[in-house]
């Protein structure tokens, strides 16, 4: 957790960075710790050459010491074994966005709007920045599992390489190999950059933005120029995080400009210039995709999924953006109380999945054992380490480092914390950098203060609290490694106590106590990440951890089926299912049978763990979301005919089929029989039907079928090599496409079949046509069963179809 070297040097050259640890005189001048002597203006070095091109690349610069290059491609190297080794196992992870990325490998349309199914029905609901990419990797290496999930596994390399880099700058090469290494051994990054949501992307723009901030803090008054440029950059880099996940990506923002109005080297004027000339890159950098869509003919682009009114701009206000914040337009919270016929229900409280709301969310069973290992200790640190610096130059670059990195962490940890709306566990990937960052600058400056006995108490505390709290979280994993969570209590406990102890005639005990500590307290996030990427995840929630835990309401760990059940999920929208605020009792809403999911021909795998239907303590879904028939919440709930041993659920069908029947779940390890194999709203380990593979590969229409929600759509997308159109996209209650649109389609011959089963609860006040189309098609369609599934050929009316 700290820089060893002596306190009495350090990397903070450059105006303002005088000091030599906390606390600090400021008389003192800067002295560059770990680095070789200068080499003077003209000079080459002892080697009579300055290193360029590929000698620069393996070995660094000429004045960098020797051991930095090569200790830095070890962490990287050792990063791409941690997220690369058994990347495969998690198969196509979260089918609703592997869906997407098939698409895009057979059109490029669907490519560039991030349509689900390649006749460009409708969107995913967010917008298409991480499909680009993954799209992109399936068109050159051909759509599979690792091609989805390579892009991501590198995107974690990046950050890590990033994060090293951007700490370095202020604080030497050591400190930033330790916020790289603390980056790669958080359980959450572990999860996300070896899955295929949208995050890893998110979470490599932003670090790059934050870097480039950086750059630009330590340009002088004569480099202006270069400070703009930098800015105009990190303006880019977070526009494109926006093309990711929209406002999430703007979180940093308010930190990358406190910390460069607060520390840049221009006048006062010239710095709130060149953050407006940034600015200005953020709005051009994201809002060219919104211009496109908004001009593009509505009619022949797909429908924008997550929106009511077929506007990307309004999900990014809406369901993606204020409504996550407050809740409601889709989300969770806002208010919102159980529909009725529910025991309680899922709205209001807080947000959806997340637990209550307040300051120690970050810290509950859902969130803890993701992000907050770590997060006690870089608190501390951060406050720490403003305290001390409270009396240094204004462009102090530690100072200045602190607000930029810790001052991203702090924002984005207050949002997560108090928002209202619709958030799960994963989200929380975001703040690793900036943890990780803030963590390796306060603990390096308060080891290199460590002669003051204050300085070095704080230090040792961030070392105990982090055992203490390690142990905790471990202790939630029952009867996994008990042993390891009191090898890093005691070990964290016996090396702050000697960090205390070192006075100056014991001195070298201090560096036996950081040791001893900080490697101690380190191991619970270290082997919870290890776990973390030693098997596979599905679902529309990962979850970290061993296999068979998880953290709450989630489905990383291989849940069977799990919370959302594709089926008609919590509180089908009246229509879609039972009017009563319960699922009916065959699985299939209001048209009669299950259906059976194809598939995804990798062969997913998640864990046979699976997970107790059981939510967490406070934990909120969407409004409108009602528990399945049998069940009670949030207190209580039960799931019919539930495994007992949590393992799985039986009789609980999913858009795959009839769900198994022995209690496990599974039939061969990769997830339900028949059903979703991944965390809410399914996603992965589906059995193939291939008597309906087969009738769906044999159409030659625009699509080959449609059904209720994206994630039902997905499944056939990837099980077939045909399009599938998804009613209502993610949550089944999108306008998309209206009754008349759809009779059109079918009038048109656009659409050979319609399966039943669909949907997925659908959003609190969503105007979706799917329970009006589904009673249209029962009333003019016969139903045949393919398969198990319960299928309606629409190229045979019985009757009008008018």
């Amino acid at each position: 957790m700290t820089d060893t070297a002596s306190r009495t040097t350090g990397p903070m050259s450059g105006p303002g960075s005088v000091h030599h640890g906390f606390p600090a005189s400021t008389d003192h001048p800067p002295v560059d710790h770990g680095a070789a002597p200068p080499v003077p203006s003209g000079s080459t070095g002892g080697s009579g050459r300055r290193r360029t091109g590929w000698a620069r690349l393996v070995r660094g610069p000429q004045d960098q010491p020797a051991w930095v290059r090569p200790a830095l491609w070890g962490l990287l190297a050792a990063t791409a074994v941690l997220y690369l080794w058994n990347l495969t196992a998690s198969g196509y992870a979260n089918d609703f966005y592997a869906a997407a990325v098939k698409s895009g490998t057979e059109s490029w349309k669907a490519l560039l709007f991030g349509s689900l199914d390649s006749a460009n029905a409708i969107t995913v609901d967010k917008p298409p920045a991480s499909i680009w990419i993954m799209a992109l990797s399936g068109r050159l290496l051909g759509f599979s599992s690792f091609s989805i999930l390579l892009p991501q596994a590198l995107m974690g390399v990046a950050t890590v390489y990033l994060v090293y880099a951007g700490v370095k700058r202020f604080s030497g090469p050591r400190t930033g190999l330790i916020a790289g290494g603390l980056v790669a051994i958080t359980p959450v990054a572990a999860l996300m950059f070896t899955f295929n949501n949208p995050d890893a992307l998110l979470v490599l723009l932003m670090t790059g933005g934050l870097y480039a901030v950086v750059r630009a803090i330590e340009c002088d008054r004569d480099r202006a120029r270069s400070a703009v440029k930098w800015l105009l950059l990190a303006g880019v880099l977070i526009g494109f995080a926006f093309l990711t996940k929209m406002l999430q990506g703007l979180l940093v923002l308010p930190a990358m400009a406190g910390a460069y109005l607060l520390a840049g080297q221009s006048r006062l004027g010239t710095r709130i210039w060149h953050l407006l000339t940034a600015g200005v890159a953020v709005v051009v950098s994201a809002g060219w995709f919104v211009l496109l869509v908004a001009l593009w003919p509505a009619d022949s682009r797909p429908y924008i999924g997550g929106s009511e009114t077929n506007s990307l701009w309004e999900l990014a206000l809406g369901y993606n953006g204020l409504g996550r914040i407050f809740g409601g337009d889709g989300n969770g919270g806002g208010g919102a109380t159980a529909p009725t016929g529910t025991t309680g229900g899922f709205g209001g409280g807080g947000g959806g999945f997340g637990g209550a709301t307040g300051i120690t969310r970050l810290f509950n069973t859902q969130f803890g054992s993701e992000i907050s290992w770590l997060l006690p200790a870089a608190l501390i640190g951060l406050l720490a380490g403003l305290w001390f610096t409270r009396r240094y130059p204004r462009t102090d670059r530690i100072r200045a480092a602190l607000v930029l990195w810790g001052g991203s962490l702090v924002v984005t940890a207050l949002v997560f914390s108090f928002m209202e709306g619709t958030i799960h566990q994963y989200y929380t990937v975001a703040m690793v950098p900036a943890l990780a960052a803030t963590l390796a600058i306060s603990a390096r400056e308060l080891w290199r203060g460590r002669s003051s006995l204050v300085v070095r108490s704080i230090l040792a505390l961030m070392i105990a609290v982090t055992g203490v709290w390690s142990f905790v979280l471990l202790g939630r994993a029952d009867g996994w490694l008990p042993w390891l969570r009191w090898v890093v209590l005691i070990g964290a406990l016996v090396g702050a106590a000697l960090l205390v102890a070192s006075t100056a005639a014991l001195r070298r005990l201090a560096v036996v106590g950081v040791l001893v500590g900080s490697l101690s307290a380190l191991g619970g996030t270290t082997a919870w990440a290890l776990a973390t990427t030693g098997h596979g995840h599905t679902g529309s929630i990962p979850t970290s951890g061993p296999a068979g835990y998880s953290s709450g309401m989630g489905g990383g760990t291989g849940m069977t089926g799990g919370f959302g059940r594709t089926d008609g999920g919590f509180g089908r929208r009246s229509g879609d299912g039972a009017t009563d605020g319960s699922a009916s009792t065959d699985g299939s809403g209001s048209l009669s049978g299950g259906s059976d999911g194809p598939g995804s021909p990798s062969g997913q795998s998640g864990t046979t763990g699976g997970q107790s239907m059981a939510p967490p303590e406070g934990v909120t879904a969407p409004d409108g979301m009602t528990p399945p028939e049998g069940m009670t919440a949030p207190d209580g709930m039960t799931a019919p005919d539930a495994a007992a041993d949590g393992t799985g659920q039986s009789g609980m069908q999913q858009p795959g089929g009839t769900g198994s029947t022995d209690g496990s779940g599974t039939t061969d390890g990769r997830g339900a029989t028949g059903g979703t194999g991944g965390g809410f709203g399914g996603g992965g380990g589906q059995t193939a039907n291939s008597e309906l593979v087969a009738l769906l590969n044999a159409t030659t229409s625009r699509w080959s079928a449609a059904t209720i929600g994206s994630q039902s759509a997905a499944t056939y997308i990837l099980g077939t090599d045909t399009a599938v159109m998804a009613i209502g996209g993610f949550t089944g209650s999108d306008p998309s496409p209206t009754l008349a649109e759809f009779q059109q389609y079918v009038a048109d011959g656009d659409i050979g079949y319609f399966i039943a089963g669909g949907g997925m609860g659908g959003r609190g006040g969503g105007s979706g046509s799917g329970s009006e189309i589904s009673t249209w098609v029962e009333a003019n369609f016969t139903a045949q069963t393919v398969g198990g599934t319960t299928v309606y050929d629409l190229t045979r009316p019985t009757g009008s179809t008018s």
